[in-house]
């Protein structure tokens, strides 16, 4: 009797070149941005150090396309949360400065990558626009939800004005970001996040709360 033939599936390409993104990702985490060699990668994603040179030429670049993945991650993992629930601009800000300051966004290993990654950027001038592309997407998606609370309220303002806002907004959440994936265990639940919205309210003369944000 002749043993039936085992079938072969070819992994995708992009499967692939995300798993070596990910083992990039995996390494800086938990070891920092010098564990991650081509060498290492290749051992972490399981494939030969060959197939990371034929998806990168370089393992800067690598390093960046991983910086872009976790940003974009981020952010429309932000996006995602916001989305969900009642459609008002003021509770849809309130969702998002209540993610912003929660796990999965804030989070010890999304600290770890960030600072692994933040001394590159002003070395290497690929990791330089990544890191602006980022920051402008999430600032410009909180200036558009600030504009539209405000003009919700009665109190529209000027595009100019609104980015003054954001960049405001931004800064205390950045803050507050940094804290909760520094020491976690140092804050009890939806403190950040009571701390957050009542912050950023204040910058923009609107009561933000907890249960708008689904906190």
């Amino acid at each position: 009797m002749t043993a039936p033939r085992r079938s072969f599936r070819r992994e995708n390409p992009d499967a692939r070149k995300d798993a070596l993104i990910r083992a990039a990702l995996s390494l800086i985490a938990r070891r920092g941005p010098g564990a991650a060699t081509v060498r290492a990668i290749a051992e972490e994603a399981g494939v030969t150090q060959g197939l990371i040179r034929h998806y990168f030429t370089t393992k800067e670049d690598l390093l960046n396309a991983a910086y872009q993945f976790h940003m974009q991650a981020q952010t429309e993992a932000i996006e995602g949360l916001v989305a969900l629930g009642p459609a008002g601009a003021r509770q849809r800000l309130a969702r998002m400065v209540a993610t912003s300051v929660s796990p999965p966004v804030a989070a010890p290993e999304a600290l770890s990558l960030w600072a692994g990654f933040i001394h590159m950027v002003w070395r290497d001038p690929a990791m330089h626009a990544t890191h602006e592309r980022s920051y402008l997407r999430y600032r410009d998606l909180l200036q558009a939800h600030i504009a539209s609370a405000l003009d919700e309220a009665g109190r529209a303002v000027p595009p100019q004005e609104a980015r003054t806002l954001a960049i405001a907004c931004n800064a205390v959440l950045d803050g507050l970001w940094l804290e909760a994936g520094a020491l976690p265990e140092a804050f009890g639940k939806g403190e950040l996040v009571r701390i957050g919205l009542r912050s950023v309210g204040a910058i923009l003369g609107l009561e933000l709360s907890s249960d708008e944000a689904g906190a």
